[in-house]
């Protein structure tokens, strides 16, 4: 009893911290949700919140989320096996793959609104050099939420690259040989080795990137403002300029989808 009571203070100091900045938080803004201007408990503000398109809202979220993770995932997958091999450069690659990770998000958004811009953005500037004509990357929501996509994809990848690494790195040489006797090539041990042995580290890794997607506000925000709304920027706006309670009808939302991710990666992904 008295050295788990020592183990028990080592980690109070970090159960205050999670209590007090998470979970008091998170149950606040549910019993707000709830609550009407009048102090009522009612569902008056999740009635409200059709009438600010959040079906559409939460579709845009869902496209940016699953989007992203996919784009971060397949090039996690290409860049860990590249690094997973020994080869001249192979620390200058590792570090320039690793950069954006240490960029301001502000800085990432304002530098990809500059590639995109519509009149002088170097993405047009590109389609220029071959007789191309340029291209409003704004003028539907798919193509402004792809502008996200891409460009916290640019910014997060790196994250999602060193948890594959390290789940490359544990997996046993022995059964890359053992497959090579049996006549497996790159692409059957990629599929046979590999994916099998990462299960359990993509599951962590689309939990950790999923949560952050679900949450991504600075990135839309500066690059496609308040349209097409996506659930963070909407609660923002419904915070700033209506109730408090009716913006935490809207992160109770958010909540409940991270939740429901998260829930469906360890049933899916690695439960053990």
């Amino acid at each position: 009893m008295r050295r788990d009571l020592k183990y028990f203070l080592f980690v109070l100091p970090s159960i205050i911290y999670v209590l007090a900045f998470a979970f008091y938080p998170s149950a606040r803004a549910v019993y707000l949700s709830f609550e009407n201007s009048r102090g009522q408990f009612t569902l008056a503000n999740y009635k409200e919140l059709f009438f600010f398109n959040i079906y559409g809202t939460i579709e845009n979220t869902v496209i940016v989320t699953v989007g992203a993770l996919l784009i971060q995932l397949g090039l996690a997958l290409g860049i860990s096996s590249i690094l997973i091999r020994e080869f001249r450069g192979k620390k200058l690659v590792s570090t320039i793959s690793i950069i954006p990770m240490g960029v301001a998000t502000v800085v990432a958004a304002i530098t990809f609104s500059f590639i995109f811009q519509t009149s002088g953005g170097y993405a047009n500037s590109f389609l220029h050099l071959f007789g191309l004509n340029g291209v409003n990357w704004y003028s539907t929501t798919l193509s402004s939420l792809f502008i996200v996509m891409i460009a916290d994809s640019w910014k997060n990848t790196p994250i999602m690259t060193l948890i594959l690494l390290a789940g490359m790195y544990s997996i046993p040489r022995d059964l890359y040989f053992a497959a090579s006797l049996d006549g497996a090539g790159p692409l059957r041990r990629f599929i046979h080795v590999t994916l099998p042995n990462l299960k359990k580290f993509i599951a962590i890794a689309l939990i950790i990137r999923g949560v952050s997607e679900f949450n991504i506000f600075a990135l839309p925000l500066i690059l496609i403002g308040y349209t097409p709304p996506l659930l963070t920027t909407l609660t923002y706006s419904l915070y700033s300029t209506t109730t408090e309670n009716l913006a935490s009808a809207g992160a109770v939302l958010i909540l409940a989808l991270i939740s429901v991710l998260i829930f469906l990666n360890i049933k899916l992904g690695g439960r053990r």
